[in-house]
């Protein structure tokens, strides 16, 4: 059973940094794609950034680069994602999930995350101003 859980969200002020984890059992990163998507009530799931389990290869959302970077521990069936320079904006539950990739492209994947096949229950980030 595949299975994917978040840690690390929190209270924050603006400017201040925050690190998410994601724990993933139940299958082999070779195969899969993935990322972090947030989500705020009443908006529409938002892609941050993917990474493809085959060849290592990133993708981000413009809202995510240059401030988030997505690292993993393939070994530890870890997932990162470093937040700085948080904003009010980011407020928002962030979620872990993962596709199986196929040719599907990460930018597209980024673009559409209600397309991921699995997720997990998000962890609440919240950035005070």
């Amino acid at each position: 059973e595949i299975q994917l859980a978040e840690s690390g969200g929190g209270l924050v002020q603006t400017g201040g940094s925050l690190t998410l984890s994601c724990q993933a059992s139940g299958f082999s990163f070779d195969d899969y794609a993935i990322g972090w998507y947030r989500r705020v009530p009443g908006q529409e799931r938002e892609g941050l950034a993917c990474f493809s389990g085959s060849d290592g290869s990133t993708y981000y959302a413009d809202s995510a680069r240059g401030r988030f970077t997505l690292s993993s521990d393939n070994v530890k069936k870890m997932v990162y994602l470093q937040m700085n320079n948080l904003k009010p904006e980011d407020t928002a539950v962030y979620v872990c999930a993962a596709t199986y990739q196929g040719n599907t492209e990460l930018k597209s994947i980024v673009m559409y995350p209600h397309e991921y096949d699995y997720w997990g229950q998000g962890t609440q980030v919240t950035v005070s101003s």
